[in-house]
């Protein structure tokens, strides 16, 4: 009986539940060159003493306005989705400050769609922004070097979003703008275009 009953527990002891192993956090490519290369490159082109002084990526701002939201709510929805596949979060449904008689429009009105992104997502985005959809751009010859706001932003203005590779061509109705508000932590214009030409951003020439 004895025996019987050390088997039976034995049978009722729980096998000890295997820990999965925390997967290495991969460093996106642009992070990755901007702590090797750019840090050190800004340093010796401004001579900086203190590490902290190098400017370097605050966030990145993506608007999409949508004025014929207005008449027809429902392109707010594909406006979004698009907007979602492109940085990979999801946005927020930007509201009217005022009413504009003369648009027919309305206080709190939905007009558009907006994204803020941070740490590694706004590296992969800048990294696809300026070596996948900046070249598909039709006639590129670069982006203008003045496009600055004076402390250290940078704000692109694009007319499609088929230039993303991420938007399938089969399934927009209609092309779609966006503006790309690009904030870093320079005090000048000319610290900010350092940073952002070593990170890859194709200014035009001359």
């Amino acid at each position: 009986m004895a025996d019987k009953k050390e088997q039976k527990e034995q049978k009722t002891e729980k096998a000890p539940i295997a820990q999965k192993e925390p997967r290495a956090k991969t460093v996106p490519r642009m992070k990755k060159r901007y702590q090797e290369m750019v840090v050190p490159t800004l340093v010796k082109d401004f001579g900086y003493t203190n590490p902290m002084a190098v400017p370097k990526l605050d966030r990145v701002v993506v608007n999409m306005g949508l004025g014929e939201a207005i008449a027809n709510a429902k392109l707010l929805d594909v406006a979004a989705a698009e907007l979602s596949a492109i940085v990979g979060q999801r946005p927020v449904i930007t509201k009217a400050r005022k009413s504009i008689a003369s648009f027919k429009l309305r206080k709190n009105m939905p007009i558009g769609a907006m994204v803020t992104l941070r740490g590694d997502r706004m590296y992969e985005f800048l990294d696809r922004l300026f070596n996948v959809a900046m070249p598909r751009i039709r006639d590129f010859r670069g982006m203008s070097p003045k496009s600055f706001d004076g402390r250290g932003n940078y704000t692109i203005g694009l007319r499609d979003q088929l230039i993303f590779p991420e938007i399938d061509f089969n399934k927009v109705d209609k092309a779609r703008g966006m503006n790309i508000c690009i904030v870093t932590t320079a005090k000048t214009d000319a610290e900010a275009r350092g940073l952002l030409s070593h990170l890859g951003m194709p200014f035009r020439q001359g």
